[in-house]
């Protein structure tokens, strides 16, 4: 006789069905919550490569197009100062950005779970 048919298959389908649904949330808040934050952590610092704020501030004090002379040391102060400000805030606005995808993928079950027992519900 056959050991294995449509309902042993079936059956097996189904609980495996069952038991990813209920593995889904804690893989959620564990697993799935790690690798979010290395990824926005890592968009975050590719940012800060692609703006160059570190070498920026690195090189503040150094002048531009090697003039040593004291007008173009403040005149390369103050541009690469102008320059640290904005990229500054253009890094700030990255990083807020990414910590409202972090937050976003925190909250988002939540909301979808209360949506959901308001519609089960009413």
């Amino acid at each position: 006789m056959f050991r294995h048919n449509f309902l042993t298959y079936g059956s097996k389908i189904i609980i495996k069905i069952f038991l990813e649904i209920a593995y889904f949330p804690i893989w959620w808040y564990s697993v799935g919550l790690i690798e979010t934050g290395k990824k926005l952590w890592s968009f975050f610092l590719n940012q800060e490569k692609i703006l160059g704020f570190r070498i920026w501030c690195k090189n503040i004090f150094v002048p531009m197009y090697g003039q040593y002379d004291w007008a173009g040391r403040l005149i390369s102060f103050f541009i690469r100062l102008v320059q640290i400000v904005f990229r500054g805030l253009i890094l700030i606005f990255w990083f807020f950005i990414a910590l409202a995808g972090f937050l976003l993928w925190l909250i988002v079950p939540i909301f979808l779970f209360i949506a959901l027992m308001f519609q089960i519900r009413f």
